[in-house]
């Protein structure tokens, strides 16, 4: 069965970049686009009077916007669109995703992030709280990729803490689903106050790395191919931005241990990473069932 993506949108900037980039997934992975707008439920809001009229507008009005954001959905792209009422945006989404079976939750950046920037706000937070399905972070100007260049490449941030089992299979998914090759990312740094003599810390962390690259590359499935990349700096922030990143590139990264099975929690070292990557992030659950996991799953 053809998987479901489902991408919030809003009248913005961010709401067209979101669009953007599950337009070029749904196209890459064969998957089946839901643009989905949240409206307030009666009683959520206590500003919005109660009024048929008003609500007669506020519908027409998502309508129109949803009409707009299909508009720049390529036509080999099987998409619907919906209005949906719910207590928050967050919950809205979630709850679709639940009823379609859906792979992936799709948002942009909140307001005030710069161009190829992330940036958290309420419903992302919420939905790294409460979320079953991978939730895919779009930054800013994603709109501004062409829509031929598809999804190039899937960097994978591995480690051995739980949840790397349920990464690397949403992320094998992801690749044959898109067609993507796979590169297995290991962070070495020294994330650590000055005061620390870093100098054999620095010299283990890389055989770590090395160690982890190496053993996650032998546990692939037969015929999945990937790189490996240690990426080294003083801190996490300075190894992300030595790496190099592809306009199509998509980064995968497990949630934090702190969450609950089949929940998401972005960890502190997904956080620091999220502040410098330019490309859409895909945050897994630490558990994943395999119904409807993945794009073209």
């Amino acid at each position: 069965m053809t998987a479901h993506i489902v991408v919030g949108y809003t009248a913005t900037k961010a709401g067209r970049d979101a669009v953007a980039f599950a337009s070029r997934l749904a196209a890459a992975s064969a998957a089946e686009l839901d643009i989905v707008i949240v409206l307030p439920s009666d009683g959520r809001s206590v500003i919005t009077p109660p009024d048929a009229g008003y609500d007669r507008y506020l519908r027409e009005q998502a309508d129109t916007w949803l009409a707009e954001a299909a508009a720049g959905v390529p036509d080999s792209v099987v998409h619907r669109e919906q209005a949906r009422y719910a207590d928050s945006f967050a919950e809205g989404l979630i709850d679709i995703a639940g009823e379609l079976g859906a792979g992936l939750i799709v948002v942009g950046a909140a307001n005030g992030g710069s161009r190829g920037r992330h940036r958290l706000g309420s419903t992302t937070t919420q939905l790294l709280h409460s979320s079953d399905v991978p939730v895919v972070l779009v930054p800013r100007g994603a709109r501004k990729v062409a829509p031929e260049v598809g999804i190039s490449r899937l960097t994978v941030a591995v480690g051995t803490r739980p949840g790397a089992e349920a990464l690397m299979a949403e992320a094998v998914t992801l690749s044959r689903a898109t067609g993507a090759p796979l590169r297995l990312l290991s962070l070495v740094t020294v994330d650590l106050p000055p005061s620390v003599d870093t100098g054999v810390i620095r010299i283990a962390g890389a055989a770590h790395a090395e160690e982890v690259l190496a053993e996650t590359r032998q546990a692939l499935p037969g015929g999945v191919e990937a790189e490996a990349v240690a990426a080294r700096g003083a801190s996490i922030e300075e190894a992300v931005t030595h790496l190099d990143w592809q306009p199509g590139e998509v980064i995968l990264v497990g949630s934090s241990r702190l969450a609950q099975p089949r929940r998401l929690f972005l960890g502190s070292t997904a956080a620091k990473m999220l502040h410098e990557v330019p490309v859409p992030m895909v945050v897994v659950p630490r558990t994943r069932t395999r119904e409807g996991a993945g794009a073209g799953a």
